[in-house]
């Protein structure tokens, strides 16, 4: 049976200028938030903590947290 990737969350490795995906899906959870953002839509993340955010504020406050 052939498997497809949509609605299924992907497993992505952050670089510090894009990412690579390691498992196939459609989606990735926001780390903070657990909202679901769609690859073609995915702008904000870490490379560091190997994290995906929903948006640039939640990225910013994150990062804070983090330091």
């Amino acid at each position: 049976m052939l498997m497809s990737s949509n609605d299924r969350p992907a497993t992505l490795h952050y670089g510090p200028n894009g990412f690579r995906v390691v498992t196939a899906g459609s989606y990735v959870l926001c780390a903070v938030t657990g909202e679901k953002i769609p690859l073609d839509a995915l702008r904000y993340w870490s490379g560091e903590l190997q994290e995906a955010y929903a948006s640039c504020e939640i990225s910013t406050r994150r990062l804070m947290e983090a330091k």
